[in-house]
């Protein structure tokens, strides 16, 4: 297994504990060896060579190839460069100002090239109660039915959290106040394996949820984790705050698609517009869904144009699913309206990823 470990060659027990620390935090393993001498019989086939610069100041001579950085402590000099060029070093990393390009380097290693299909959807309502947590779950869920799979991100730190609502609160993982990402890069092999999952008629969907206790995400933390799930091919789904601050906007700013939701009611068409003036200018992807029927009984082409966004679907409400969530059962119908539109918002947003190609 050694041909798919970076390969460690530091003298510098300090610069070697920081090279180990930022490969643990990004779930890559890594071999070492002594020396240049030692490192011979591995060099060649290691997906990436990482040394110090005691480890280049001899006379040993190693073939070059691409994919060798030199980690130094600080910036580099005149000096640190020239062995940086006699030892075929590609790039120079120093630390800790370029922790996040090591990071980087290193979880390249561990998911390999950014697979394709990857994208990000927002979810939004357009008041209160509109339902956009339930779609926005359900798009998730529904993206796990083909691989890589889906991952339900809750940005609304006031909702209560996303596990409540899928009857999932004790289900064993971490949520938003234990998991600091920050704004380097993430490993999505190393975030599965510490997040829960919804299990539902042999789905899984690991979700990354607020909670009762503690704070919410920042925006860098959102964006570390949707942009992990995007390189990994995963379909990232966010259930986004009305108001929408730094986590919000992060998502906004990645999004492929957001979609607007509203119960069939002019009041929710007016709320729906001022959540709509936050989203700055991405008209090309918002679409709105319609939730009815509702009492005053307004037609969803007409919601839409009083909202001022397209309109993607409408769907009706399904009865008994507030009692089931109340009793910690998350269970849509299968056939049900949430499902339709959800396979509808994949399609749209797979669309957009074609039209943007």
């Amino acid at each position: 297994m050694n041909h798919i470990r970076p390969l460690v060659v530091a003298h510098d027990e300090v610069m070697l504990d920081e090279i180990l620390r930022v490969a643990a935090a990004v779930g890559c393993e890594t071999q070492r060896a002594p020396d240049l001498l030692a490192a011979r019989p591995r060099w060649p086939d290691a997906p990436l060579v990482l040394v110090d610069e005691q480890a280049v100041d001899g006379d040993v001579e190693l073939p070059r190839r691409p994919g060798v950085l030199l980690v130094t402590r600080g910036a580099p000099d005149t000096q640190t460069w020239q062995r940086a060029f006699r030892a075929g070093v590609q790039d120079v990393v120093s630390l800790p100002a370029d922790e996040t390009t090591l990071a980087a380097a290193l979880a390249d290693v561990v998911e390999g090239p950014g697979a394709p299909g990857g994208q990000i959807i927002g979810v939004v309502g357009g008041r209160g109660g509109a339902g956009a947590s339930c779609l926005a779950a359900v798009t998730a869920l529904t993206a796990c039915r083909h691989e890589p799979g889906g991952l339900l991100v809750d940005c609304d730190p006031l909702s209560g959290g996303v596990d409540a609502m899928l009857g999932a609160e004790h289900a064993e993982g971490l949520r938003w106040p234990e998991l600091r990402p920050g704004a380097g890069r993430l490993s999505m092999p190393a975030l599965l394996k510490t997040l829960p999952e919804f299990r539902c008629r042999g789905l899984r969907l690991p979700f990354l949820s607020c909670h009762r206790n503690g704070d919410g995400p920042t925006g860098q933390s959102v964006a570390a984790v949707v942009e992990a799930g995007r390189r990994a091919g995963r379909t990232v789904v966010c259930d986004l705050p009305r108001h929408l601050d730094g986590p919000g906007l992060a998502v906004v700013a990645r999004a492929d698609l957001v979609v607007v939701v509203i119960p069939a009611e002019m009041r929710a068409c007016l709320a729906a517009k001022r959540v709509l003036h936050q989203l700055g200018d991405p008209a090309d992807r918002v679409r709105l869904v319609v939730r009815g029927p509702a009492s005053g009984d307004l037609e969803p082409s007409v919601a839409a144009g009083a909202v001022g966004v397209p309109l993607l679907t409408s769907m009706r409400a399904e009865r008994h699913l507030d009692r089931e969530i109340e009793a910690g059962r998350f269970a849509p119908r299968p056939r049900g309206g949430l499902f339709d539109a959800a396979r509808l918002i994949l399609a749209e947003a797979q669309a957009k990823q074609v039209v943007a190609a």
